[in-house]
Parts: C-alpha cells; structure tokens; sequence
C-alpha cells in the first residue's frame, strides 16, 4: 500500500465527516424554500399571507432607511452573520473522531486505536505504578489531551508529578498522532471524621 494511500485511509478512520451539519444546512434551506413557496401561492390566490405577504416584505425592504438602520434590521442582520460564520467553520475544518493513529516504525500499515483503548491502557498503568486500585482511577483522552484523576484511598499520599509522568511514558510509548498532552490530579480522600 502506498503512503498516500495509508494516509488517505488514516484520514478516513480518524476524521468524520460533516453529514450532521449539511443535513441541518439543507433542511433549513428547504423549510426557507417551503416557507417562501407558500407565500407566493397564498398571494397569487389572494389569501391571507402566513407571516408577511411577499409583496410587503418587499415593500418593507425597500423602504428601510440607509442612513440609520432599525434595531430589528441589525439583529437580523447579525443573526445572519452568525449563521453564516457558523457554516463557513464546519465547511472549512473537518470532522474529528475520538482516535488517533499509532505509529509504526519501517511499516507499511497503518493502526488506528479509539480513545476509550487508550484511556484504559493509561489508567491500567498507573494503577499498577501507584497501587491504587483501577476503579479509583480515570482517565480521559481528547484530541491533544489527556486528563488523568487519581482518588487514592484515604491516608495514602500519592504525588500528582509521578502520576503525570507514568501517564506520560505510556502515552509516549505509543507515539500517537497528533501527540496528546497529559494533565494530571490527585484528588485526596478525607479520612472518616475530617470535615473541616
């Protein structure tokens, strides 16, 4: 398989793609269109308009002042300008999905790993380096973060550098891509009868 191949498959398997956000776009065009649509027809057969006659809105447009805009003419406007930033960003930058690939030296496949696996193998880790049990653990991984909690029982002092650091090198080890960042915390458990 050719790099550009594996990297187009790569891309395929760790980015989604925008169907969500196009159908969203697409049916509020064509409630617009509908909406439009029966407008015209209910004035082409003289029938009391829905909302505002198109004749009307037509009118009110043109007669809209240039020189000082009504406040309903600049919150529409900005509304407008909002929905259009809002599609132009999902248009222009892609999909991500909750994995990330693996790096393999001299190879020529490709692996592809869920968050949720990852996650696991770093909370694995770090139960086994502090003795904490793996219940009291989490962990979470983001696109370029990790975010790992330990709840030690209380009366046992865990330092939140060494659990960064395990969390680190197992992460480390598996050469991700785009690298991912570890934040860690020790969130230490009151001892029965201190609730100061």
């Amino acid at each position: 398989m050719t790099d550009r191949t594996l990297t187009r498959v790569v891309r395929r398997e760790t980015h989604s793609p925008r169907t969500v956000a196009m159908f969203v776009a697409v049916i509020l065009l064509i409630l617009a269109l509908i909406y439009v649509g029966v407008e015209l027809v209910l004035s082409l057969l003289a029938q009391p308009a829905l909302v505002a006659a198109p004749g009307l809105i037509a009118q009110w447009l043109v007669a809209l002042p240039g020189d000082q805009p009504t406040p309903l003419v600049i919150v529409g406007g900005a509304i407008l300008a909002v929905l259009g930033v809002v599609f132009v960003i999902l248009a222009v930058t892609p999909g991500r999905l909750s994995k990330h690939e693996l790096a393999l030296d001299g190879s020529d496949r490709a692996v592809v790993v869920d968050n949720g696996v990852i996650a696991a193998a770093v909370a694995e880790r770090i139960s086994a380096e502090t003795g904490v049990a793996r219940d009291r653990v989490t962990v979470g991984v983001a696109h370029r973060i990790a975010d790992v909690t330990v709840r030690p029982d209380p009366g046992v002092v865990l330092d939140r550098e060494s659990v960064r650091r395990a969390a680190t090198e197992e992460i480390d080890a598996y050469r991700l891509t785009p690298r991912v960042k570890v934040r860690a915390r020790v969130e230490q458990s009151r001892q029965e009868g201190d609730f100061r």
